[in-house]
Protein backbone atom coordinates (compact mmCIF):
# COMPACT_ATOMS: atom_id res chain seq x y z
CA UNK A 1 0.00 0.00 0.00
CA UNK A 2 1.19 3.32 -0.80
CA UNK A 3 -0.27 5.59 1.26
CA UNK A 4 0.86 7.14 4.71
CA UNK A 5 -0.61 7.96 7.96
CA UNK A 6 -0.88 11.63 6.70
CA UNK A 7 -2.92 9.83 3.77
CA UNK A 8 -5.44 8.58 6.30
CA UNK A 9 -5.66 11.52 8.08
CA UNK A 10 -6.99 13.13 5.15
CA UNK A 11 -9.07 10.29 4.44
CA UNK A 12 -10.80 10.53 7.73
CA UNK A 13 -10.94 14.53 7.53
CA UNK A 14 -12.73 14.05 4.04
CA UNK A 15 -15.39 11.18 5.28
CA UNK A 16 -15.89 13.71 8.64
CA UNK A 17 -16.49 16.66 6.45
CA UNK A 18 -18.58 14.67 4.16
CA UNK A 19 -16.84 16.58 1.07
CA UNK A 20 -13.45 16.91 -0.66
CA UNK A 21 -13.55 20.51 -0.34
CA UNK A 22 -14.35 21.20 3.24
CA UNK A 23 -11.12 18.18 4.11
CA UNK A 24 -9.34 20.38 2.11
CA UNK A 25 -10.16 23.33 4.26
CA UNK A 26 -9.59 21.71 7.64
CA UNK A 27 -6.09 20.54 6.63
CA UNK A 28 -5.34 23.48 4.57
CA UNK A 29 -4.14 21.82 1.35
CA UNK A 30 -5.55 22.49 -2.11
CA UNK A 31 -8.36 20.74 -3.55
CA UNK A 32 -6.76 19.18 -6.16
CA UNK A 33 -3.53 17.91 -4.24
CA UNK A 34 -6.41 16.38 -2.02
CA UNK A 35 -8.52 14.79 -4.56
CA UNK A 36 -4.86 13.55 -6.29
CA UNK A 37 -3.92 12.00 -2.78
CA UNK A 38 -7.62 10.18 -2.31
CA UNK A 39 -7.24 8.38 -5.83
CA UNK A 40 -3.47 7.42 -5.22
CA UNK A 41 -5.32 5.96 -2.55
CA UNK A 42 -7.91 4.29 -4.30
CA UNK A 43 -5.69 2.80 -6.87
CA UNK A 44 -2.92 1.90 -4.99
CA UNK A 45 -5.97 -0.67 -2.77
CA UNK A 46 -7.48 -0.99 -6.20
CA UNK A 47 -11.10 -0.38 -4.81
CA UNK A 48 -12.94 2.67 -5.14
CA UNK A 49 -13.35 4.53 -1.57
CA UNK A 50 -15.41 7.34 -2.12
CA UNK A 51 -18.74 7.63 -3.86
CA UNK A 52 -18.88 11.57 -5.67
CA UNK A 53 -22.12 13.63 -5.76
CA UNK A 54 -23.48 16.94 -6.12
CA UNK A 55 -23.97 17.14 -2.37
CA UNK A 56 -20.50 15.55 -1.26
CA UNK A 57 -18.96 12.18 -0.78
CA UNK A 58 -20.36 9.00 0.95
CA UNK A 59 -18.10 6.01 1.30
CA UNK A 60 -18.26 2.77 0.03
CA UNK A 61 -17.63 -0.44 1.61
CA UNK A 62 -14.16 -0.44 1.01
CA UNK A 63 -14.35 3.04 2.17
CA UNK A 64 -15.67 2.05 5.58
CA UNK A 65 -13.58 -0.91 6.13
CA UNK A 66 -10.47 1.55 5.66
CA UNK A 67 -12.01 4.37 8.34
CA UNK A 68 -12.25 1.48 10.78
CA UNK A 69 -8.64 0.98 10.41
CA UNK A 70 -7.51 3.84 10.07
CA UNK A 71 -8.83 5.25 13.30
CA UNK A 72 -7.33 2.28 15.16
CA UNK A 73 -3.98 3.28 13.74
CA UNK A 74 -4.01 6.87 14.45
CA UNK A 75 -5.08 5.96 17.36
CA UNK A 76 -2.10 3.81 18.46
CA UNK A 77 0.11 6.21 16.71
CA UNK A 78 -1.11 8.99 19.27
CA UNK A 79 -0.71 6.37 22.27
CA UNK A 80 2.95 5.80 21.08
CA UNK A 81 3.96 9.29 20.46
CA UNK A 82 2.02 10.12 23.93
CA UNK A 83 3.79 7.15 25.92
CA UNK A 84 7.24 8.56 24.38
CA UNK A 85 7.00 12.15 25.20
CA UNK A 86 6.63 11.18 29.07
CA UNK A 87 9.87 9.77 28.72
CA UNK A 88 13.26 12.27 29.35
CA UNK A 89 11.74 15.22 28.85
CA UNK A 90 8.19 15.46 31.11
CA UNK A 91 4.84 15.09 29.50
CA UNK A 92 4.00 17.49 26.88
CA UNK A 93 1.26 17.16 24.06
CA UNK A 94 -2.44 18.05 23.78
CA UNK A 95 -5.74 16.47 25.01
CA UNK A 96 -8.71 15.62 22.71
CA UNK A 97 -11.85 16.72 25.22
CA UNK A 98 -15.52 16.98 24.43
CA UNK A 99 -18.36 18.31 26.85
CA UNK A 100 -21.94 19.37 26.68
CA UNK A 101 -22.96 22.25 27.35
CA UNK A 102 -23.91 21.30 31.11
CA UNK A 103 -20.13 20.38 31.79
CA UNK A 104 -18.91 23.41 30.04
CA UNK A 105 -21.36 25.87 31.68
CA UNK A 106 -20.75 24.90 35.68
CA UNK A 107 -17.94 21.73 35.88
CA UNK A 108 -14.97 21.75 33.69
CA UNK A 109 -13.73 25.39 33.35
CA UNK A 110 -12.52 25.32 37.27
CA UNK A 111 -11.06 21.74 36.93
CA UNK A 112 -9.37 21.93 34.07
CA UNK A 113 -7.88 25.49 35.02
CA UNK A 114 -6.69 24.05 37.99
CA UNK A 115 -5.18 21.01 35.72
CA UNK A 116 -3.18 23.28 32.93
CA UNK A 117 -1.37 25.20 35.83
CA UNK A 118 -0.50 22.03 37.43
CA UNK A 119 0.79 21.16 33.73
CA UNK A 120 2.29 23.68 31.72
CA UNK A 121 3.48 21.69 28.66
CA UNK A 122 0.10 20.26 28.29
CA UNK A 123 -2.92 21.53 26.20
CA UNK A 124 -6.14 20.96 25.79
CA UNK A 125 -8.23 20.85 22.52
CA UNK A 126 -12.37 21.46 23.80
CA UNK A 127 -14.81 21.05 21.86
CA UNK A 128 -18.59 21.14 22.74
CA UNK A 129 -21.22 18.57 21.31
CA UNK A 130 -23.93 16.92 22.40
CA UNK A 131 -23.87 13.58 24.26
CA UNK A 132 -25.08 11.62 22.12
CA UNK A 133 -22.07 12.86 19.33
CA UNK A 134 -19.77 12.74 22.06
CA UNK A 135 -20.09 8.95 23.11
CA UNK A 136 -19.86 8.09 19.35
CA UNK A 137 -16.85 9.76 18.89
CA UNK A 138 -15.19 8.70 21.18
CA UNK A 139 -16.15 5.25 20.62
CA UNK A 140 -14.63 5.83 17.09
CA UNK A 141 -11.27 7.30 18.52
CA UNK A 142 -12.00 10.81 17.14
CA UNK A 143 -11.30 12.30 20.88
CA UNK A 144 -9.50 10.98 23.99
CA UNK A 145 -12.23 11.69 26.92
CA UNK A 146 -15.66 13.31 26.81
CA UNK A 147 -18.14 14.63 29.38
CA UNK A 148 -21.72 13.44 28.71
CA UNK A 149 -25.04 13.00 30.36
CA UNK A 150 -26.74 9.49 30.87
CA UNK A 151 -29.00 10.50 27.90
CA UNK A 152 -26.40 8.78 25.34
CA UNK A 153 -25.68 5.53 25.00
CA UNK A 154 -22.29 4.27 26.97
CA UNK A 155 -22.88 0.70 26.57
CA UNK A 156 -19.59 0.73 24.63
CA UNK A 157 -17.40 2.96 26.58
CA UNK A 158 -16.26 3.34 29.86
CA UNK A 159 -17.60 5.59 32.72
CA UNK A 160 -17.38 7.45 35.59
CA UNK A 161 -19.93 9.83 37.28
CA UNK A 162 -18.45 13.20 37.94
CA UNK A 163 -21.18 15.37 38.74
CA UNK A 164 -25.11 15.73 38.71
CA UNK A 165 -26.76 18.34 36.88
CA UNK A 166 -30.76 19.31 37.06
CA UNK A 167 -32.39 21.34 34.24
CA UNK A 168 -33.82 24.42 35.95
CA UNK A 169 -36.64 27.14 33.36
CA UNK A 170 -35.21 30.43 33.88
CA UNK A 171 -38.32 33.00 33.97
CA UNK A 172 -38.66 36.52 35.29
CA UNK A 173 -40.10 37.09 38.44
CA UNK A 174 -43.55 38.54 36.26
CA UNK A 175 -43.95 35.26 34.47
CA UNK A 176 -47.13 33.22 35.32
CA UNK A 177 -44.86 29.98 36.53
CA UNK A 178 -42.22 32.14 38.60
CA UNK A 179 -43.55 30.81 41.84
CA UNK A 180 -44.20 27.08 41.24
CA UNK A 181 -42.01 24.87 42.75
CA UNK A 182 -41.31 22.42 39.31
CA UNK A 183 -43.04 22.26 36.09
CA UNK A 184 -43.01 19.83 33.03
CA UNK A 185 -41.22 20.41 30.06
CA UNK A 186 -44.80 20.18 28.13
CA UNK A 187 -46.23 23.15 30.33
CA UNK A 188 -43.70 25.72 28.41
CA UNK A 189 -42.60 24.11 25.13
CA UNK A 190 -44.85 26.63 23.83
CA UNK A 191 -43.28 29.78 25.06
CA UNK A 192 -41.06 31.98 23.45
CA UNK A 193 -37.23 30.93 24.69
CA UNK A 194 -34.12 32.97 24.38
CA UNK A 195 -31.46 30.04 24.08
CA UNK A 196 -28.02 29.69 23.53
CA UNK A 197 -26.56 30.00 20.22
CA UNK A 198 -24.43 26.71 19.15
CA UNK A 199 -24.78 24.75 22.60
CA UNK A 200 -25.68 21.20 22.73
CA UNK A 201 -28.51 21.85 25.17
CA UNK A 202 -30.17 23.48 22.82
CA UNK A 203 -29.85 20.50 20.45
CA UNK A 204 -30.91 18.01 23.17
CA UNK A 205 -34.37 20.41 24.90
CA UNK A 206 -35.47 20.34 20.31
CA UNK A 207 -34.97 16.59 20.53
CA UNK A 208 -37.39 16.50 23.39
CA UNK A 209 -39.88 18.96 21.66
CA UNK A 210 -39.51 16.55 18.68
CA UNK A 211 -40.90 13.79 21.04
CA UNK A 212 -44.15 15.84 22.10
CA UNK A 213 -44.91 16.60 17.95
CA UNK A 214 -43.60 20.40 19.22
CA UNK A 215 -40.90 22.72 17.80
CA UNK A 216 -39.05 25.15 20.31
CA UNK A 217 -39.05 28.78 19.02
CA UNK A 218 -36.60 31.13 19.80
CA UNK A 219 -37.14 34.78 19.42
CA UNK A 220 -33.26 35.06 19.99
CA UNK A 221 -30.12 32.76 21.06
CA UNK A 222 -26.79 34.60 22.11
CA UNK A 223 -23.86 33.03 23.01
CA UNK A 224 -23.25 34.12 26.70
CA UNK A 225 -25.44 33.39 29.88
CA UNK A 226 -25.56 36.60 31.08
CA UNK A 227 -26.82 37.93 28.11
CA UNK A 228 -29.49 34.89 27.68
CA UNK A 229 -30.23 35.96 31.78
CA UNK A 230 -30.51 39.85 30.66
CA UNK A 231 -33.26 39.28 28.11
CA UNK A 232 -35.29 36.76 30.15
CA UNK A 233 -35.63 39.16 32.79
CA UNK A 234 -36.73 41.51 30.74
CA UNK A 235 -39.58 39.69 29.97
CA UNK A 236 -38.31 38.62 26.09
CA UNK A 237 -38.84 34.83 26.73
CA UNK A 238 -37.96 31.81 28.96
CA UNK A 239 -34.63 29.84 29.18
CA UNK A 240 -33.67 26.32 29.90
CA UNK A 241 -30.50 26.40 31.87
CA UNK A 242 -28.52 24.12 34.28
CA UNK A 243 -29.37 24.54 37.29
CA UNK A 244 -25.31 24.77 38.27
CA UNK A 245 -24.86 27.58 35.57
CA UNK A 246 -27.99 29.60 36.69
CA UNK A 247 -27.14 29.87 39.87
CA UNK A 248 -23.57 32.10 39.32
CA UNK A 249 -25.81 34.28 37.02
CA UNK A 250 -26.48 36.38 40.14
CA UNK A 251 -29.29 38.02 38.11
CA UNK A 252 -32.15 40.23 40.53
CA UNK A 253 -35.42 39.46 39.33
CA UNK A 254 -35.50 36.05 37.96
CA UNK A 255 -37.14 32.55 39.14
CA UNK A 256 -35.05 29.46 38.56
CA UNK A 257 -37.91 26.74 38.18
CA UNK A 258 -36.94 23.04 38.46
CA UNK A 259 -38.45 20.50 35.50
CA UNK A 260 -39.86 17.81 37.19
CA UNK A 261 -39.27 15.54 33.70
CA UNK A 262 -37.30 12.35 34.53
CA UNK A 263 -34.99 13.36 31.86
CA UNK A 264 -34.16 16.93 33.11
CA UNK A 265 -32.09 15.17 36.45
CA UNK A 266 -29.25 13.92 34.69
CA UNK A 267 -25.54 12.54 35.84
CA UNK A 268 -22.47 13.74 34.48
CA UNK A 269 -20.17 11.00 33.10
CA UNK A 270 -16.35 11.50 32.03
CA UNK A 271 -16.12 8.69 29.66
CA UNK A 272 -13.40 6.79 27.70
CA UNK A 273 -13.08 4.14 25.07
CA UNK A 274 -10.91 2.52 28.07
CA UNK A 275 -9.35 4.38 30.74
CA UNK A 276 -6.55 1.68 31.10
CA UNK A 277 -5.19 2.71 27.56
CA UNK A 278 -5.38 6.38 27.88
CA UNK A 279 -2.03 8.51 26.85
CA UNK A 280 0.04 9.24 30.10
CA UNK A 281 -1.39 12.75 29.53
CA UNK A 282 -5.45 12.09 29.23
CA UNK A 283 -4.69 9.55 32.70
CA UNK A 284 -3.49 12.32 34.25
CA UNK A 285 -7.09 14.63 33.71
CA UNK A 286 -9.45 11.86 33.96
CA UNK A 287 -7.69 11.51 37.29
CA UNK A 288 -8.01 15.35 38.46
CA UNK A 289 -11.94 14.91 36.83
CA UNK A 290 -12.58 12.07 39.02
CA UNK A 291 -10.97 12.59 42.00
CA UNK A 292 -12.75 14.35 45.46
CA UNK A 293 -13.27 17.60 44.19
CA UNK A 294 -12.37 20.56 45.90
CA UNK A 295 -14.84 23.77 46.01
CA UNK A 296 -14.28 26.66 43.78
CA UNK A 297 -13.39 29.92 45.46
Amino acid sequence: MRFDLTDMRLFLTVVEQGSLTKGAETMNLALASVSERISGMESSLAAQLLERNRRGVTTTAAGDALVRHARLILEQVEQLRGELRGYGTGLKGRIRLLSNTAGLAAFLPYQLGRFLVAYPDLSIDLNERPSTEIALAIAEGRADLGVVADIADLAALETRVIAQDQLVVVVSEKHRISDQRSIAFADVVGEPFVGLSDAALEVYLGERAARLGRQIYYRIQLRRIEDVAMLVESGVGIAILSEASAKDLGQIGLSMVPLRDPWALRRLHLCARDFSTLTPQAGLLAQQLTEPKVAAP
